[in-house]
């Protein structure tokens, strides 16, 4: 992306002076695997599986991989490629994602693999009985109530910090010069940006939500694909958050702006309860599949389902990716591990039983004994008590990294900070205003917390990472890109090409149209409900890198959105 930002010029990378890459094994495909023979592969690619050497990038949006492979191009790692990405999104894919997003990470360097939850708490006045007071019985889905403190400013600055090579201003600068000079806008941004507008202008009429029709719709719709849109009050925001290293957003003027703005519409957010917020390094969970460690970021993040399905299947043999009782399985498997994340899953410091117990491999013998020949109604077992984007980055140095943020729901609350481009999440939404449920609304609080990334290990050596981004079907994305790369033996782009479904609730379960009609009658027949989903945007959008066993990376990209990978 050419352009400069006062001295520092950021060019388009030239892909020359490209160097051995560090061997780190990767025996997932070896002699005659899919990656090697394509024709035995039953989906023809939409895209091509892509190779790289020296460093690579994978994301939904292809000037959000470009602002990555800037960054590469001025000496930045992994990690600063990963940060400059997540701020590039926040222009070219606000449909999405935003300034006021949660964030979480896992990032393999230094030899360790590292988790980052940079969710954030509930506000110090939000209590059930304030949420009563305001008129609800359920937590609302827009508006200023659902709103708990952004994450995402204060996980870019939280990794540049630890990991990074470039300062944070030089790593969002690329994102700041977007905004100023603006982009054309992709063909599936657009199309769910003109959704979004169109559903808005229906639903959010009071004053508070005239800013995001201000920032995202001022001539009353969404852009067209290949419009340009310029936002330059997201340009100055991002390029104080990089001169502050995100001080201004959580203690300095854009927190006071955040404050003023919600103390004028009734919400809760203060500044008190954003100066308060860190993001927070924890150890990852995982659990051994066929011989791979599958990481996962522990609750409040619903990784852990993907984690409890795989426990449950690593119990099968899996004979073959296209036979109605694989996908049975499957979806079996999944139905009773979402039972027990939406039963048990919260705040890691509100759990009321462990996630040890939930990712025993007993616990998972029991479950898997309820599986039969039919489909069952999921429910609970018994524990002892006790919107989203995604990208991966890779490099020369090691290390890896798997980033997902998100607003909910597409564009979040529909809350724009005037004057600044900040565009808050919904995360609240989720908690519950019962006070005996688990997940239940308490001031500082965090709540179930859908986006997820994942990463493959072996032996102690990265694999790499990967992620499906999309609500409450990212777990379920999660286990068929495990299942497709380790039993089905796919390469990475064949792995996100191939079909999906999606559980709904109870027996119900939409397919997307290239699931084989044979598959879909057996599984009517074992007592599925099955749909055939008209279109495929509800059934999330993923990204892989690995190293091979050549030391080299390689990566797909998802067929569902504008993906684009870049490397070198």
């Amino acid at each position: 992306m050419p352009g400069t930002r006062g001295q520092r010029t950021y060019p388009v990378p030239t892909f020359r002076g490209i160097i051995e890459a560090m061997l780190h094994m990767n025996p997932l495909w070896k002699g005659d695997s899919p990656v090697n023979d394509a024709l035995s592969y039953p989906y023809p690619s939409q895209r091509t599986v892509v190779y790289g050497q020296r460093h690579m990038v994978a994301t939904s949006h292809p000037m959000a991989t470009n602002a990555a492979m800037s960054v590469f191009a001025l000496g930045g790692n992994a990690i600063d490629a990963a940060v400059a990405s997540a701020a590039a999104l926040t222009v070219v894919e606000p449909t999405s994602n935003g300034i006021g997003s949660d964030a979480f990470a896992l990032v393999f360097s230094q030899g360790k693999l590292h988790g980052l939850n940079s969710s954030g708490r509930a506000p110090a006045a939000a209590t059930i009985q304030a949420m009563r007071n305001k008129g609800h019985t359920e937590m609302p889905t827009h508006g200023l109530l659902p709103v708990t403190v952004p994450g995402a400013p204060g996980a870019w600055a939280e990794l540049i910090e630890r990991f990074g090579n470039l300062p944070l201003a030089d790593v969002l600068a690329p994102a700041v010069q977007l905004a100023e000079a603006g982009h054309a806008v992709s063909p599936t941004v657009s199309k769910y940006w003109r959704m979004a507008a169109k559903a808005y202008a229906t639903r959010l009429s009071g004053p508070e939500f005239a800013h995001w029709f201000e920032t995202f719709a001022p001539s009353g719709s969404g852009p067209l694909p290949g419009e340009i849109v310029r936002l330059p009050h997201h340009a100055t925001t991002l390029a104080e958050i990089g001169r502050t290293k995100a001080r201004s957003f959580y203690e300095g003027s854009l927190a006071d702006k955040i404050d003023a703005f919600s103390r004028k519409h009734g919400g809760f957010l203060r500044l008190s309860d954003l100066s308060a917020f860190k993001p927070e390094w924890i150890e990852p969970i995982s659990v051994n599949y066929r011989g791979y460690d599958v990481f996962e970021i522990p609750p409040n993040g619903q990784g852990i389902v993907a984690l409890m399905a795989l426990n449950i299947l690593s119990g099968f043999d899996m004979q073959g990716r296209e036979t109605g009782e694989t996908y049975h399985r499957q979806i079996e498997a999944l139905k009773l591990a979402f039972a027990d994340g939406l039963q048990y899953v919260t705040d890691g410091d509100a759990m009321r039983v462990s996630v040890e117990d939930m990712l025993s491999p007993e616990y998972a013998a029991k479950r898997r004994a309820l599986i039969g020949d039919s489909a069952l109604l999921p429910s609970p077992g018994q524990l002892p008590s006790s919107g989203t984007v995604y990208l991966c980055t890779a490099d020369n140095q090691g290390n890896m990294v798997s980033y997902i943020q998100s607003n909910y729901m597409g564009f979040g609350s529909g809350i724009v900070i005037p004057s600044t481009g900040i565009s808050l999440q919904n995360r609240g939404h989720t908690f519950s205003l019962d006070e005996n449920h688990v997940n239940a609304l308490a001031p500082g609080k965090r709540t179930y917390h859908t986006i997820i990334p994942g990463f493959l290990m072996k032996d102690g050596q990265p694999v790499g990472p990967f992620g499906v981004m999309g609500g409450f079907m990212q777990p379920q994305g999660h286990q068929q890109v495990v299942t497709n790369l380790i039993d089905f033996h796919l390469n990475p782009q064949q792995a996100l090409d191939a079909p999906r479904w999606q559980w709904i609730s109870g027996n119900k379960v939409m397919v997307e149209r290239g699931v084989p009609d044979h598959i879909v009658q057996e599984l009517i027949g074992r007592g599925h409900e099955v749909s055939i989903a008209t279109e495929s945007g509800s059934f999330g959008r993923g990204q892989i890198i690995l190293r091979t066993e050549h030391g080299t990376l390689v990566g797909g990209t998802e067929p569902r959105a504008d993906g684009h990978i870049g490397a070198w």
